[in-house]
């Protein structure tokens, strides 16, 4: 488990590194991101920094979301017109997205996968980044529910 104090850490050397420095209120929405990892919005994020922050504002937490993207320590995630979410995990992977819930998970990717995607690109095409977001259902035996009977 990491420690608040590496988080810290890592974070006001990220900002730093950004020219940025570290504030509370930047810390405390990174720390929320990191404790639950389920792709929140900002306002579900504003939602969780209020009770430790009572005074922050939802346009504060939207700049420190931006700077945190910015700062490549969170990924902002977009699903079509949905808001936009945010994720702490910055290793390769997908996403997938339950179209009935609105739950979102990672999904990790085989190594190598993601240059093989790139390479399919024509030669003048360079692409810095994939996104891969798979949408759909997920099956109640993978919530830990029963299989529904159809």
């Amino acid at each position: 488990m990491i420690s608040n104090a590496d988080i810290s850490e890592t974070l006001s050397q990220r900002l730093s590194d950004s020219g940025l420095r570290s504030t509370p209120q930047r810390e405390v929405v990174y720390s929320v991101l990191l404790k639950k990892r389920d792709h929140p919005t900002a306002e579900e994020v504003f939602a969780r920094v209020k009770p430790e922050m009572p005074m922050i504002s939802l346009a504060t937490v939207y700049n420190c979301l931006e700077t945190l993207v910015q700062c490549d320590l969170v990924r902002a995630v977009n699903f079509e017109r949905g808001p936009t979410r945010y994720c702490p995990n910055l290793h390769p992977h997908a996403h997938f997205h339950d179209v009935e819930t609105g739950a979102t998970h990672d999904v990790d990717l085989p190594a190598g996968l993601l240059d093989q995607v790139k390479a399919i690109l024509p030669e003048d095409f360079k692409a810095s980044s994939v996104e891969i977001i798979f949408r759909g259902k997920e099956s109640p035996k993978a919530r830990g529910g029963e299989p529904s009977s159809i």
